[in-house]
């Protein structure tokens, strides 16, 4: 008699959606150690948070400005060998940091175009892996898979991935957690070469030059887009709360942590850990659940509350106290990120889900590059404090005014999703 396997665990089931989760694992600690080293080497080249800003502008600003074309990719391209692609690529470019830090000529400018080109990595990345999901699995088990996906991301990209680079930085240097971070990266491409192909479900093709059916393909996304009023809603919503958030998260934390703590590295690491298992706590009890009826109402109000304790962040000046803020707001946005993704791979027609994920992407990131070239100078003339209090106060604000002037309650209760 084969074994029942917990609902959160029957994705596994599936020998190619197992070598699928191995490789993000790996890829998402490979990601956590280049985080860390690159803010710490940013640091170590005498920079300050207006420097930080321009290294991870660059990376968001790559993220948008490719994420369009990430979809369409996802669309028409085996899924599979987009990933395969990108993986290529990171190894390519973090061994590139590697070497340029050995030879003594690693500078801000330089890091700045690398994580420009590993932000357009990802947006190829993420649309490609949404897309897939539903190729390799049945409908009732996506659920799950988000929230294997919602869990690993904490555990690997914000626990053990800033463990590991917090741990070589302090023996070493940032430069050989790039190392580690490319090794990573190559791991997560062994495991897709061993993943085996998967059967791709192309967007229609109705003739015409390739730059004239990906402008059609866009445009059919888009369209969808605006008249789906509980995903333009939600995207609309997005767009306010990551200009607000991501910034100062990415920019001021590592900041607040060394002047408000004085702790370095390790506790910038400490504390992005405690979000990350804060993230595994909220994946795994959503994935472990039914989904609420009122789902869309509440995945908002997750992640709006959510940043609340945000207003407190530039208050504390205890380690422990900012590891704690991070831990809530890692247990709503996780939870809320797996409702999200089943929503998307139950409601979108599959032909269009790879268009509609990278929109989402598009749309609901479009303001991060300014949020982030913003946060550094702001904390810099204001004070991480005020301007943490703005964050949280307006972010929970903005999840409010959102569902009072979407209405999303009848279409979340007309359209239940699947779980059983």
């Amino acid at each position: 008699m084969p074994v029942a396997l917990p609902r959160a665990l029957r994705p596994f089931r599936t020998r190619r959606y197992r070598f699928l989760a191995g490789a993000l694992a790996l890829s998402l600690v490979a990601s956590g150690v280049w985080i860390v080293a690159l803010v710490w080497q940013v640091i170590a080249l005498g920079g300050g948070p207006s420097d930080v800003s321009l290294v991870a502008t660059a990376s968001a600003s790559g993220l948008v400005l490719a994420v369009l074309l990430g979809g369409v990719a996802a669309d028409r391209v085996p899924q599979r060998r987009l990933l395969i692609a990108v993986e290529a690529v990171r190894v390519l470019v973090v061994l590139g940091a590697v070497g340029l830090s050995a030879d003594g000529i690693l500078t801000v400018g330089r890091l700045t175009a690398i994580a420009f080109v590993l932000g357009v990595g990802e947006a190829f990345f993420f649309p490609a892996y949404s897309a897939i999901l539903p190729r390799l699995l049945p409908p009732d088990q996506l659920l799950a898979a988000n929230g294997v996906e919602g869990a690993l991301r904490p555990i690997a990209q914000s626990a053990a991935g800033p463990a590991i680079a917090g741990a070589v930085i302090a023996a070493a240097a940032p430069s050989a957690a790039f190392a580690v971070a490319a090794i990573g990266y190559a791991l997560g491409l062994a495991a897709l070469l061993l993943m085996g192909p998967v059967p791709v479900e192309r967007a229609s093709d109705t003739g015409g030059s390739p730059l004239r059916s990906a402008l059609r393909d866009l445009r059919e996304g888009f369209a969808y887009m605006v008249r789906t009023r509980w995903l333009l809603a939600t995207l609309l919503f997005a767009v306010v709360l990551v200009f607000l958030v991501v910034g100062p998260i990415e920019v001021l934390v590592p900041f607040a942590v060394r002047e408000q703590t004085g702790a370095g590295a390790g506790g910038y690491a400490l504390a992005l850990t405690a979000y990350g298992a804060g993230g595994v706590v909220g994946s795994l009890v959503v994935s472990s659940r039914p989904v609420p009826r009122r789902y869309l109402t509440t995945m908002i109000l997750l992640w709006g509350l959510g940043t609340l304790p945000f207003a407190l962040l530039g208050l504390v000046d205890r380690l422990w106290m900012i590891a704690a803020i991070l831990f809530l707001d890692g247990v709503t946005g996780s939870a809320a990120q797996v409702l999200w993704g089943t929503l998307l791979q139950q409601r979108v027609p599959p032909a269009l889900l790879g268009r509609v994920s990278s929109l989402d992407f598009f749309v609901s990131l479009a303001l991060m590059p300014v949020s982030m070239a913003v946060a550094g100078p702001v904390g810099e003339a204001v004070g991480i404090a005020p301007t943490f209090a703005v964050v949280g106060v307006l972010a929970a604000l903005s999840a409010v005014v959102t569902l009072l002037l979407a209405r999303l309650g009848p279409d979340e209760l007309a359209h239940p999703l699947r779980t059983s």
